[in-house]
């Protein structure tokens, strides 16, 4: 099943259908084994010459992971340029996203920039109004971060119950990369600050013009302005050939195709930190500037995209991060939050990155519920979802880090689920 397939009406039940549809083709698909490669025949691909260097130059995946891609939902928004598509995280191990599989977020569409024709703007409450080339930005002290990048919206349609079967569509908008830029703080300091200079206004070359306000005393502390994702130069669908990087803090602030900088004393109130973006709480008050993303984990396989196959050993991997520091400890449980075990977080512990815990059971057909909990360095703990609802309510989009559940039934399906 395509992505651009998925049913465009509003229908929860037609949605669970076509993820089912999804395991069930990959499941077939595995099935389909030629006896003739198998042993002790000697395979076809053993038997001819293989493509010459070069056939390949840029690279790409497998053509047996050709399902492995973005997905999107196309009910969920009006138009395709101002939409979101989910990074398969059901597919992906260890912490890094691939760049081509990084979700996206536009709001007018992926813009094509000329790097030759790129500038970048600082101007304000500065004593040196700047212009960079891209050039300019290179030739300048760099600096290489592994972050996360999490939509504010990550979750959002779950503050009513579980909604979409799949963890590439209720976690998806998030991926971890390696950064390469400039330290925001070595531009301002170029320019000098005025005294009086407190907040940032950072804006898109997009067609939409997105920006954001941003406090000084961020900028100065962690910010990147990166052009390198991975090692390669950003992809458009990322901001090339230069994006805001904002740890640890909502995917909205993190300005791509950036063109403007001015600096000044107060916030602007924009149109996405006002009327979008703000945390609608129970009583009809909005929370402002909740700009950043507390600890929050997922169990990415089994999942409803990754259900088990075989009884016996397995291993349930999950992903968790935090935009307070580090995270220092994932817990597993198998039967919805009644006992925990410690799970092991393998390979390396960045700040303001994700982690890759791992736990082993032995399953033999019974049914589980499957859930996840962070802690990070700061001491806080993912809630459940009903402690988080007793704070916010139920009329916001942004920042649900809910205790995610996961049922896994005795024929291996696995389906989302809320337990009380």
């Amino acid at each position: 099943m395509n992505p651009s397939d998925t049913p465009t009406r509003p229908s929860r039940r037609s949605f669970l259908a076509g993820a089912a549809g999804l395991a069930a083709a990959g499941a077939a698909g595995a099935a389909r084994a030629d006896n003739a490669n198998l042993p002790p025949n000697v395979a076809t691909w053993s038997k001819t010459l293989g493509d010459g260097v070069g056939v390949r130059p840029y690279g790409h995946p497998s053509s047996f992971e050709k399902d492995v891609i973005r997905r999107d939902v196309q009910w969920l928004t009006a138009s395709r340029e101002s939409s979101v598509s989910f990074t398969p995280l059901h597919d992906l191990d260890g912490i890094i996203t691939p760049n081509g599989l990084c979700f996206e977020r536009h709001h007018g569409g992926i813009t094509e920039i000329n790097p030759h024709d790129y500038r970048l703007m600082l101007h304000g409450l500065v004593d040196k109004p700047l212009i960079f080339t891209l050039e300019d930005l290179k030739r300048l002290p760099r600096v290489s971060r592994v972050y996360f990048l999490e939509c504010a919206a990550n979750s959002g349609m779950e503050w009513r119950g579980a909604q979409l079967n799949g963890c590439q569509y209720t976690h998806g908008m998030i991926h971890c990369v390696m950064y390469t830029g400039v330290p925001l703080k070595l531009l301002l300091e170029q320019a000098g600050l005025k005294p009086n200079a407190k907040w940032l206004h950072v804006e898109g070359g997009d067609s939409s013009g997105m920006n954001r306000s941003l406090p000084l005393s961020k900028a100065l502390d962690d910010c990147l302005i990166a052009y390198r994702q991975n090692g390669e130069m950003l992809r458009p669908e990322q901001g090339y050939p230069v994006r805001l990087v904002v740890p640890g803090w909502e995917g909205n602030i993190w300005i791509k195709w950036l063109r403007r900088i001015e600096v000044g004393d107060q916030p602007w109130y924009t149109r996405e930190e006002t009327s979008k973006y703000t945390d609608l709480l129970e009583n009809g008050k909005a929370r402002k500037f909740t700009f950043e993303m507390d600890a929050k984990s997922v169990i990415t396989s089994p999942s409803p995209q990754a259900p088990v196959k075989k009884k016996g050993f397995l291993v349930i991997s999950g992903l968790a991060w935090s935009g307070r520091g580090k995270v220092t400890r994932v817990d597993v449980s198998l039967d919805g939050g009644r006992n925990w075990r410690t799970a092991t977080i393998d390979g390396p512990v960045f700040d303001k990155s994700c982690v890759r815990f791992y736990a082993e059971t032995e399953w033999n057909g019974q049914e589980l519920l499957l859930q996840s909990r962070a802690m990070d360095e700061t001491g806080y703990v993912q809630p459940t979802k009903d402690d988080l609802r007793k704070i916010r309510g139920v009329n916001s989009i942004y920042h649900n880090n809910g205790i995610q559940t996961w049922a896994v039934k005795p024929n291996g399906e696995v389906e989302n689920v809320e337990v009380g």
